[in-house]
């Protein structure tokens, strides 16, 4: 008896919920014509009274004037007899400022239907109106999101406009020495590569290298691979930007003590076996599942994160270049490739261990050059810097939406780098090719030179802050900076270092986005090789066919970075600061990987049960911190329901371990749904986070749920 009105409910609120599309503008009058004349007229009184009570919303003027106007833009760069360059951006400007009046327009009459719904809400009798109102809310909200993703689109497209003929200029000052200091670099290193890695004639000797490379080596390369283009780039932009510092570098502490951590924790625990990659360590200890898990956890995020940082460092080579992306990545992709099927890990950890001593060069020659540009040189750059607060390095701000604090140093970053260097087979790998564990120690923590070197990049972005202050950005620098300030860099290096040195230090970045990518090859690699050649196309083959599948697997997932680097171009069209993109990605997998190897390393063994539950969990936490409107939210909800389903089914008679699932299935729900406040125009308030935070939440997942739901072990089936 109660389905037909539980049916008629849900359809009610389905047709609340999907506006109408593609209709004209919504009127009252349109809007009151079916009902009855006694509720018009009731319905009239409330819509005026409604208006009364909403704030006069004029049509906001048009922006301030652009720092560098689209006429000074042309004469700087060539083009002022260039009609249709400025023909162009006219029009755009014209469909820009029709564009916001609309919007103002839309914003208007949703603010008038929301409070007019909000006065019928008190009125019972009028209920059938309220819900027909409720939908030309909705109708405007989407009205409303369509204009400002007209005003977005094309303010886009005037600003890709701006910067393409400024690229153009800045591009033209890179001379063609410097484009044979790069082209003779990559060769020499690729030689050198070739000639040090020796032949692979066995799996041991393409993933592992026979174990036995030098530490020192297997260092630099560990460096190499964290210090990424994004790093590269970033640094000296976080210094130089508006408001900017050196808080960054307390994230410093947390992954030098997580490093002390893996070397005399984690890297014992790998050595008593001859594996390949911790997800190896964790399948034998937790089961053969959590191998397989963990592995496509791996291959998730590092195709995602490593990807765009390939692009970041793309978009900084268009200085250079003066073009699209895609000729810099397929560059990059193409160089990866032929480095990481030439020799495998060795030719990898050489060649990566070469361009560490290039990055710490081009860092040093970069600060060098930029203090002897100022009077009164690094004491000058220094004065001036601290004066202009540019040297602080301590926050002890207890906000936990802001990333570079001292707690995010110490705790957050510290799961990160448990993670990245303890867990993730893009570093871990390279532990694996030291001659023993007193060795992989060593490599791992005096890898922790990559944090001065990350400071010595801060140094710059505070050279480059007193050096343009003296030396103010010309008009197409400007339009580059202003748009994207990690390319604050980048400018410099072209238009202001001698050649030859320029070349080098651009190099520099080349070199950082190979060393991402081809480690990443590398790793992936051998995990695909692990968990799928292997056992299940050709499980008795010999050592030899081994290698060479893994080099024709090299090639497949060299093909699909790149592609997905280049698609990035997309994917950045929806990200504000595709930086952060890069840097928070992994938090998606990282948490799960820990937790599973924290699961992993406790003495009391369990199975991997818990785990198919809680790895899910994990990264649906993450995706509710980052994502709160109503897609991604209904994604959460129906997540979550999937798991609780499952849970009901798989463990029927035990009932508090479908309890611990549903507690954390509602902590998730929480985080997604919440709403903890108002933004002063009315905006719900969600529940978020900093970024690094993101690492010891998802772990702690993991970890507990995988204990809690997960079954002892027999002593028989763990392995030491």
């Amino acid at each position: 008896m109660m389905r037909r009105p539980a049916m008629l409910c849900i359809l009610c609120v389905l047709w609340i919920a999907c506006p109408a599309t593609g209709q004209e503008t919504l009127t009252f009058d349109t809007f009151i014509v079916p009902f009855a004349p006694e509720v018009q007229t009731q319905a009239r009184a409330i819509w005026q009274q409604a208006a009364q009570g909403l704030p006069d919303r004029a049509v906001p003027t048009p922006p301030a004037e652009q720092e560098v106007s689209d006429e000074a833009l042309a004469a700087a760069v060539g083009m002022e007899d260039n009609a249709s360059f400025l023909v162009t951006l006219k029009d755009l400007r014209g469909r820009l400022q029709d564009a916001r009046h609309e919007t103002e327009r839309a914003r208007r009459e949703l603010a008038r239907w929301t409070a007019f719904a909000r006065h019928l809400d008190e009125i019972p009798p009028l209920g059938a109106v309220y819900l027909k109102a409720l939908r030309a809310v909705r109708q405007c909200e989407a009205q409303v999101r369509e204009s400002e993703a007209t005003v977005t689109e094309l303010n886009k497209e005037i600003e890709s406009q701006r910067v393409d003929v400024a690229l153009d200029k800045v591009s033209s000052n890179f001379t063609a020495t410097d484009w044979v200091v790069i082209v003779v670099y990559l060769i020499f290193t690729t030689i050198l590569g070739g000639v040090l890695a020796g032949k692979q004639a066995s799996m041991k000797d393409f993933f592992l290298g026979g174990r036995k490379l030098p530490w020192p080596a297997v260092c630099g390369s560990i460096i190499a691979t964290e210090v990424s283009a994004a790093t590269f780039l970033i640094a000296p932009a976080l210094v130089f930007s508006q408001g900017g510092d050196m808080t960054y570098i307390q994230l410093a502490l947390g992954t030098i003590l997580a490093r002390f951590v893996i070397g005399y924790f984690f890297i014992p625990v790998y050595y008593r076996k001859e594996i390949y990659s911790p997800y190896d360590y964790m399948g034998q200890q937790l089961g053969a599942r959590v191998k397989t898990i963990t592995s496509v956890l791996f291959m998730i995020g590092g195709i995602l994160a490593q990807g765009a940082r390939v692009y970041i460092a793309a978009k900084a080579l268009q200085v250079i270049t003066g073009t699209d992306t895609t000729t810099s990545i397929l560059v990059i992709g193409l160089i990866s490739i032929v480095w990481t099927v030439m020799g495998g890990i060795t030719t990898v950890i050489w060649t990566d261990a070469i361009q560490c001593m290039l990055f710490i060069v081009g860092a040093i020659a970069a600060l060098a050059f930029a203090a002897w540009s100022v009077n009164g040189g690094l004491g000058a750059v220094v004065t001036e810097a601290y004066h202009a607060g540019k040297l602080r390095a301590v926050n002890l701000n207890l906000n936990p939406h802001e990333a570079y604090t001292l707690w995010c140093g110490l705790i957050g970053f510290s799961f990160l780098t448990l993670a990245s260097h303890g867990t993730d087979q893009l570093l871990v790998q390279r532990m694996f090719t030291c001659k023993n564990q007193a060795d992989a120690r060593k490599a791992v923590i005096f890898s922790s030179f990559s944090q001065v070197l990350t400071y010595l990049l801060l140094f710059v972005g505070a050279g480059l802050f007193v050096y343009y202050k003296h030396t103010p950005l010309t008009a197409s620098e400007r339009v580059i900076v202003n748009n994207d300030s990690m390319k604050v860099f980048a400018v410099y290096i072209v238009n202001v270092m001698p050649p030859v040195l320029s070349g080098l230090l651009m190099a520099a970045i080349f070199a950082t986005a190979i060393s991402t990518l081809d480690s990443l090859l590398a790793a992936l690699s051998e995990t695909t090789i692990s968990i799928l050649y292997r056992p299940f196309i050709r499980p008795q083959a010999s050592d030899r066919h081994y290698v060479r599948a893994s080099r024709l697997i090299v090639v497949l997932w060299g093909v699909l970075l790149t592609a997905f680097a280049v698609y990035c171009d997309v994917i950045a069209r929806s990200y504000a600061d595709l930086i952060q993109f890069a840097l928070a990605m992994a938090a998606y997998t990282y948490g799960a990987l820990l937790g599973a190897f924290l699961l992993a390393f406790l003495p009391v063994r369990r199975d991997d049960l818990g785990l198919l539950w809680g790895v899910p969990l994990s990264m649906l936490t993450v995706f509710a911190l980052n994502w709160h409107q109503t897609i991604p939210q209904v994604i959460v909800v129906v997540s979550v329901l999937v798991l609780l389903v499952t849970a009901v089914r798989r463990l029927r008679g035990r009932p508090q371990k479908v309890l611990y699932v549903g507690l954390a299935a509602l902590f998730v729900m929480i985080l997604s749904m919440a709403v903890i406040g108002r933004t002063p125009d009315g905006q719900p308030v969600h529940i978020t986070l900093a970024w690094p935070w993101h690492f010891p939440i998802g772990t702690a997942m993991t970890f507990v749920i995988g204990a809690l739901v997960g079954n002892p072990r027999k002593p028989d089936s763990v392995h030491p």
